[in-house]
């Protein structure tokens, strides 16, 4: 084994390589770009380089400074964790000319995988079923017009190079495609440094899974059974779990053998994974292979008690396989939640800022945080606003879907908007329950899954209350002559007053703290005695009757799930002047800070509502900014390749 490792990468992955690292003995050395100088990864290696300035083009993806770091801190190998560099088959060539181990494939392999044009070929020839398609040479728009129309709409554009959902647009017909190429194009290109394209027929609701391997250089490979990741956005997996729930046994040994045939056919040494779309009548096809470590690794490992990162390592030294198949059997279920900075109701936009506040879950057996942050650090608008992922182990799926909804009821996080509300939603969902949930679902649905969109009834505003109150008594000061009278009000009668906003609008709840506590809403009145709030549930008895609430606080956000009901409210200061709607009548600003990657609008035109205006870069997706009203554009202040702050104003109307 080698003694010294470089992870050629940040954030959360880096930190996961670097405990195992350092379990074995290794000497772990960081990279970082001038906005990750105080990052945690950095933080946590005991030697760190860095490499240049914020934005990956100039920092983790620059070969030579990578290769010239691992020189100058003495590192034998390099881990490139995923996304960046991760599939870069020149990357590997040049760590191998420069006598550094590669922890990942041979080149060969990469290169192989990493061009879906060819690898939809060699699958093809190896016997692994292919979804029909284009991958040709020509990539003028009138190529790609002519394959679409053989192959019949709807269609789907993928970079020819890459993976991780980047760049894939759904395109419905012809008169789509011209718009679509574009900016397919543009996000392959800032990606992956390559805008070649390629086109496979959009199958209808398909389920995605994939198929973890591990081969060493002599050609022993196993697979480690496979993962569900059909729970996606945009092509951008949120939810993943292993094993797969409605897999039959026939179609789990067709697919794992498929992949083993697979890796095989490339060659393949180290951890990677193979990818299908399952569709509705168990017809299995090959999409990609993933030649890294995949974001959701840990759902393999908490199941089967292997740790990937090791085996990695222990294959980039040299070392043979001692794993045979039938020792790995799965151990119940778990589950994976991908934590991110960004509002769900504002269409996922990316929130950044610095962490006020940062309480994870507290670890467990049964439940395990993967992170790049620590209270007090900074999310910014360069990279992906992953936070971090949480994983859930049960004996059986619904063990482990209840131990994810509780542990995300216990993050408290302030300082940025996160998803956490909407995690808790989709794990209630009864189509998740049931695992009927395909890749498209989300959106073509989406609403349907966010708490926001739900009423909040008279019961749950109640408990949000009492939450309230609570964690206020809880947290602050130990003495106070405010806490010991309880809530008052001069010549009114006892009682506080909190508002709550919701999709529905505004409410106010009247709170009698006590024993019981009173609390009146929408005409209706409720007490809660026996009232308990700890690691994010509250426990009591209301109207003599117990009860058991999941609550999750991210800013003013609180996010409530009993049994199968969801909701999501706003706690509002009814005297902070707070704006339950958005005031329409300035100027369009930018609602995160990013680079202005295409201009739609000109000065003079006039637009519709929800017209598309410009287009934003932001943490590695594109994000185009829409006409709020109809009017007439008075002035574009910004031109493409400007890099906007969050509020900038973006266009101006007359």
């Amino acid at each position: 084994m080698f003694q010294s490792v470089l992870v050629a990468n940040r954030g959360e992955i880096a930190c996961r390589i670097f405990r195992t690292a350092k379990r074995l003995g290794l000497h772990t050395i960081a990279v970082h770009s001038e906005a990750d100088a105080r990052a945690r990864h950095v933080r946590e290696a005991d030697a760190a380089i860095a490499i240049g300035p914020p934005q990956a083009r100039d920092s983790y993806l620059r070969i030579d400074r990578l290769i010239a770091a691992a020189r100058e801190s003495g590192a034998e190998a390099i881990h490139p964790g995923y996304g960046f560099l991760s599939e870069n088959a020149e990357f590997a060539e040049a760590c191998a000319a420069a006598g550094i181990i590669f922890v990942g494939p041979p080149a060969s392999a990469i290169r192989a995988m990493g061009s879906k044009a060819g690898a939809r070929d060699l699958m093809a020839r190896a016997g692994v079923p292919v979804v029909p398609g284009y991958e040709g040479a020509a990539q003028d728009d009138e190529a790609l017009a002519a394959a679409a129309e053989a192959i019949g709409y709807p269609i789907l554009l993928k970079p020819a190079l890459g993976g991780g959902g980047k760049g894939m647009r759904r395109v419905e017909g012809a008169a789509a495609l011209a718009d679509a190429l574009a900016a397919a194009r543009r996000e392959a290109a800032s990606s992956f440094g390559d805008q070649r394209l390629v086109i496979e027929r959009y199958l209808d609701r398909p389920r995605h899974i994939e198929v973890q391997v591990l081969a060493d250089a002599r050609g022993h490979a196993v697979h480690l059974w496979e993962r569900d990741c059909s729970i996606q956005r945009r092509h951008q997996k949120v939810i993943e779990e292993a094993p797969a729930a409605t897999l039959s046994e026939a179609l789990r040994a067709r697919m794992t053998a498929a992949a083993i045939a697979a890796a095989r056919a490339v060659g393949y040494v180290n951890a990677g994974t193979v990818e299908f779309l399952v569709d509705r009548g168990g017809g299995f096809y090959f999409m990609e292979m993933n030649t890294r470590l995949q974001v959701e690794h840990p759902v393999t490992e908490m199941v089967l008690g292997i740790d990937l990162v090791e085996w990695q390592l222990r294959i980039a030294a040299g070392e043979f396989l001692t794993l045979r198949q039938e020792t790995f059997v799965p151990r119940g279920h778990a589950i994976e939640a991908r934590v991110y900075a960004e509002a769900p109701e504002r269409n996922f936009l990316p929130s950044t800022g610095r962490l006020q506040h940062f309480r994870p879950p507290a670890p467990s057996q049964h439940v395990r945080w993967d992170s790049g942050f620590e209270q007090g650090d900074v999310v910014t608008p360069f990279y992906d606003p992953m936070l971090g992922k949480l994983i859930a182990h049960g004996e059986t799926r619904d063990r482990a879907r209840g131990a994810m909804q509780r542990a995300l009821a216990e993050f408290r996080i302030a300082g940025v908007a996160t998803n956490l509300a909407f995690l808790l939603a989709m794990t209630a969902d009864d189509r998740f329950a049931a695992g009927d949930i395909d890749v498209q679902a989300l959106d073509r649905d989406l609403e349907s899954f966010l708490p926001g969109q739900r009423p909040a009834t008279p019961r749950m505003l109640a408990f949000a209350a009492a939450a309230v109150v609570l964690e206020r008594q809880t947290n602050g000061p130990s003495r106070s002559p405010w806490r010991e009278i309880g809530p008052w009000q001069l010549n009114l009668g006892g009682g506080e007053e909190l508002v709550f906003a919701t999709g529905a609008g505004p409410w106010t709840v009247i709170v009698s703290a006590g024993a019981p506590m009173t609390i009146r809403v929408d005409g209706a009145t409720f007490r809660l005695t026996s009232l308990v709030l700890r690691d994010g549930v509250l426990r009591g008895e209301i109207d003599g009757v117990r009860f058991e609430v999941l609550v999750q606080r991210t800013n003013e956000t609180i996010t409530l799930v009993e049994g199968g009901e969801v909701v999501a409210l706003s706690a509002i200061d009814p005297l902070g002047g707070a704006r339950l709607a958005s005031d329409l009548s300035g100027p369009v600003t930018a609602p995160v800070p990013g680079k202005v990657t295409r201009v739609i609008a000109a000065e003079g035109q006039s637009v519709g509502r929800g017209a598309a205006l410009l287009v934003i870069e932001a943490m590695k997706m594109e994000h185009t900014i829409v006409a709020p009203r109809g009017g007439v554009v008075k002035r574009l202040p910004h031109t493409v390749g400007d890099f906007v702050v969050d509020g900038a104003v973006l266009v101006e109307f007359e």
